[in-house]
């Protein structure tokens, strides 16, 4: 699949999509797609600048939402003009598609609305690259589905996103199994690190998470064979506005960036199990 003239899938090199959960400000986004750049393009990483103008979906409905789409989609604009790098941002049931994809080069849809059918179609015939998270509630071959949603309406560019399994109260799982499972669709496998470590109303107003945990799954992602990373990434993640506990610090990015790609260099120098035959 290409992304702006960069070929990815599950045999090309890693890439990233990284970005604060919320747009909280102009100069902090702008501020972390730069430095974010610079670390991708020391290592050779293929970049995808995310973060949401809109976060719908909230434990409670006092939680903050982000900055609006209006004011969101120019800070997207600038980050994509200024920096120079490619833009992702997530969409949902009532936003305004067309107007979305006009601005970024990518378009995601929430774990929540994965089985949505007329949601799925609406945003895959935007004709945008679209990267599906998978829900938390659907085992890895229902994403079959979910991706032939978009095929049919005349969509071939599409990602698979997992990004944890319910297990229990304000409990998610990662089964890496699934990452295997979902090379099956033909679409790049994307693993949502951040919100695998997260703990979803753990903290009763609020999600949690389990920041330590997150160079753990990473790490075991690209170990089983994935085409990119999902990582949010947050100057002080303790002052975010949302997803706080499960955002990883700015800091210390290039250390675990590099490495899940010396992982990734070991891993897809040999061909995968399935493509053995086994």
């Amino acid at each position: 699949m290409e992304l702006a003239g960069v070929e990815i899938g599950n045999r090309r090199p890693l890439f990233l999509i990284g970005g604060p959960c919320a747009i909280e400000s102009e100069d902090m986004v702008l501020r972390v797609a730069e430095r974010l750049r610079a670390v991708t393009e020391k290592l050779g990483v293929p970049y995808v600048f995310k973060a949401s103008f809109d976060k719908a979906n909230r434990t409670s409905g006092s939680g903050r939402r982000g900055i609006g789409i209006a004011e969101g989609l120019r800070v997207l604009a600038k980050v994509r003009q200024e920096v120079g790098v490619l833009v992702l941002t997530d969409v949902h049931e009532d936003t305004p598609v067309d107007e979305v994809a006009d601005v970024v080069d990518v378009l995601q849809t929430p774990a929540f609305l994965a089985r949505q059918t007329n949601f799925i179609q609406r945003v895959a015939a935007a004709g945008k690259p679209v990267n599906l998270k998978k829900g938390q509630f659907l085992a890895p071959w229902d994403m079959q589905h979910v991706v032939e949603k978009c095929r049919a309406v005349g969509n071939q560019r599409v990602m698979v996103c997992e990004r944890g399994v319910s297990f229990g109260y304000n409990t998610l799982v990662s089964d890496m199994r699934g990452l295997a499972i979902m090379r099956a669709t033909g679409c790049p496998v994307v693993f949502d690190a951040t919100h695998s470590a997260q703990q979803p109303g753990a903290q009763g107003g609020s999600s949690g998470g389990e920041r330590d945990a997150i160079p753990v799954l990473a790490r075991a992602a690209v170990a089983a064979g994935v085409a990119g990373v999902f990582i949010e990434i947050h100057p002080d993640p303790d002052r975010a506005w949302s997803d706080g506990p499960n955002q990883w610090p700015l800091a210390r990015t290039e250390e675990l960036l590099a490495t899940l790609v010396a992982i990734d260099r070991v891993v897809k120098a040999q061909p995968y199990a399935e493509e053995c035959g086994a």
